[in-house]
């Protein structure tokens, strides 16, 4: 697996990004407010297109679980999909056996409804959604990945002490590829620049025929409950088979999601 850091001076980087850093940090209370604005914003979320019922296997972010992204799955399952949550408890990194489960998840997944599972990823849950798309590309229908440091390094002090206190060993298996580069699947990254926890330009996509990324104003730990974003996703998720096109941004969407960062 590798992983590569964004040049300093790059958009949004270098010294200017220390220097918000905190500020970007202390932004983060306002998660709980994202996710009631879901509720108020209704009308907006119901105006989303209906899915077709195809698998959704949603993975959580660092430290979070299943009960996280429950406000996430509860809106998709509404938009016609059949949402499934992981299924591991607390996610706590990489561990031995983690991506195994994972892939056994898809696969299950992927034998019960004999259609490829679209993956949503929050943060860390993004490069499990990544990997397995290099993993098992059959199975899997897209990626989307909310707030994932895709351009950065993994948490690498954290994952150290835990094998030191745990013995077990961290991180996802060698020899799948470049979790950066192009997925054999179409990829969409939803982003915000004020994101207090992974910087915004690690989570821009690289430019290509189907990946993109889209930009919301939000928290990182609001993200998967933010309303823009969860309008963003159904529409992601709602497009035919095989007809992957990038988020099109008419009309009043042209005022609420301005135009992404190239990657």
């Amino acid at each position: 697996m590798t992983f590569k850091r964004q040049p300093r001076g790059s958009a949004g980087g270098g010294f200017l990004s220390q220097l918000t850093a905190p500020l970007r940090l202390a932004l983060e209370v306002r998660a709980p407010w994202e996710l009631g604005a879901s509720f108020a914003a209704q009308p907006l979320l119901a105006l989303a297109r209906k899915g077709d019922g195809h698998p959704v296997l949603v993975l959580p972010l660092m430290f979070g679980s299943d009960l996280n992204t429950l406000p996430l799955r509860h809106y998709l399952a509404a938009r016609g999909y059949a949402v499934s949550a992981w299924g591991q408890g607390i996610n706590l990194g990489p561990r031995a056996g983690v991506f195994d489960a994972c892939r056994e998840r898809l696969a299950a997944l992927f034998a019960e409804h004999g259609r490829a599972v679209s993956l949503v990823g929050w943060s860390l849950g993004g490069l499990y959604a990544r990997a397995l798309a290099l993993a098992a590309p059959e199975q899997v229908r897209q990626v989307i990945c909310l707030g994932t440091p895709i351009g950065g390094d993994p948490p690498a002090d954290i994952w150290r002490t835990y094998e030191r206190w745990t013995g077990d060993p961290m991180g996802l298996p060698p020899g799948l590829g470049d979790l950066q580069g192009p997925l054999p699947v179409p990829v969409t990254s939803i982003y915000s620049r004020s994101d207090g926890i992974v910087p915004w330009t690690q989570s821009v996509e690289s430019a290509g025929p189907n990946a993109e990324s889209i930009e919301v104003e939000s928290s990182h730990l609001g993200l998967a409950g933010h309303p823009l974003a969860l309008y963003a996703l159904a529409d992601r998720l709602a497009q035919p088979l095989g007809q992957w096109q990038p988020f099109r941004r008419d009309g009043l969407l042209a005022w609420l999601y301005p135009v992404p960062a190239s990657g």
